[in-house]
């Protein structure tokens, strides 16, 4: 096991000298801490079929940290840009998907089941939910 942190010491020693910019863009870190949890805790299971239980209760510390940290979702470096006011009532009746002669209580129906799905707080983007406001909006005029 030592070996392999020596190794993984080294290759990230290598890539830093050599300057190349980071090895995981985007959201490719994530992918790694998951492994290395996934790592932390095959070793810590290894560890107490050994009976070593200070390397148990240190390898699965280790691999929570790694598990939470691989879960967590950066905030967003940019707020949503406002949606543009010049939207064609065909397009907002296309992103609400109601038909043209929907009535005002169709077009909330259908912006609140679709907000429902596209909250920023329900997983959603912030750009989806701005364009579900200023269709209903553009509709409601």
């Amino acid at each position: 096991m030592l070996y392999l942190a020596l190794g993984a010491a080294a290759l990230a020693l290598y890539f830093w000298i050599l300057r190349r910019g980071p090895l995981l863009k985007g959201q490719g870190w994530r992918v790694a801490a998951g492994a290395a949890a996934l790592a932390a805790f095959t070793g810590a299971a290894w560890a107490g079929v050994r009976g070593s239980w200070a390397a148990v209760v240190a390898l699965v510390v280790l691999g929570l940290w790694f598990a939470a940290s691989a879960r967590k979702v950066p905030a967003q470096s940019r707020p949503a840009s406002p949606a543009s006011s010049s939207m064609s009532a065909d397009e907002a009746r296309r992103i609400l998907g109601v038909a043209a002669n929907a009535s005002r209580e169709d077009i909330q129906a259908a912006y609140a089941r679709l907000m429902r799905a596209v909250h920023p707080d329900k997983g959603g983007t912030a750009g989806l939910a701005a364009q579900l406001n200023a269709a209903r909006d553009t509709l409601l005029k």
